[in-house]
């Protein structure tokens, strides 16, 4: 089945409301170098971790500059899975993946070499990222592309990037990922869902139960 990841919340109500909605895993963004509306204070950051419940994963965003500044705010936030967007390279998500406990996602621009991260990370996320390599742009990529790039590799894809709900389900039929994430196109304003949104989201991309 397609996982869903809601990214960038905010406040609590928000995490309650995606996870009544029925998403696999709550995103929630600190320690950034990029300005975006959805970054909290790692205070913040593990209010928000704390209130996923047991079955829903709670999925740390950062952009660290070393490994030792990851597992800092790995240990203060205490998430179950760490995504890491683009500024450490494989050889460094390999050292910070044997050294946690947490799974470790790693967010790639769709035009990166993905090979050699496949290799470190326990999985990817495929995105359209800005110069700075944050994510949350709203623009979608050549859904074909990522598709074969689903298809060569031996771990799991999440396909991200101008994801909403009037096109995830073509998305979902076109890549066939083991999941999607969205932050900017489930939103009334930057930073706050739009329950509506995220719900028909989490419909229209599970509708097909694609099988990845």
């Amino acid at each position: 089945m397609t996982r869903v990841k809601i990214c960038g919340h905010t406040r609590i109500d928000d995490v309650r409301a995606s996870v009544a909605a029925g998403v696999d895993a709550i995103g929630v963004i600190s320690e950034v170098p990029v300005e975006t509306p959805r970054e909290v204070s790692h205070q913040r950051a593990t209010d928000l971790l704390a209130a996923v419940p047991p079955l829903v994963s709670g999925v740390l965003v950062t952009m660290p500059g070393t490994v030792e500044a990851a597992r800092d705010l790995i240990d203060a936030t205490e998430p179950d899975v760490v995504q890491v967007h683009g500024t450490l390279g494989p050889t460094e998500i390999d050292a910070l993946a044997a050294t946690i406990s947490q799974s470790v996602l790693v967010a790639l621009d769709h035009d990166t070499d993905l090979d050699a991260y496949a290799d470190a990370a326990d999985g990817l996320v495929v995105d359209s990222l800005d110069e700075a390599g944050g994510g949350g742009t709203g623009r979608t990529h050549d859904w074909e592309q990522t598709a074969e790039v689903v298809e060569s590799l031996d771990v799991p894809v999440l396909l991200a990037g101008g994801l909403t709900p009037e096109n995830v389900a073509d998305g979902v039929d076109t890549v066939r990922p083991f999941g999607v994430d969205t932050a900017s196109g489930v939103e009334c304003e930057g930073g706050i869902k739009d329950y509506d949104a995220v719900e028909r989201f989490v419909e229209r991309a599970t509708e097909s139960r694609v099988v990845a």
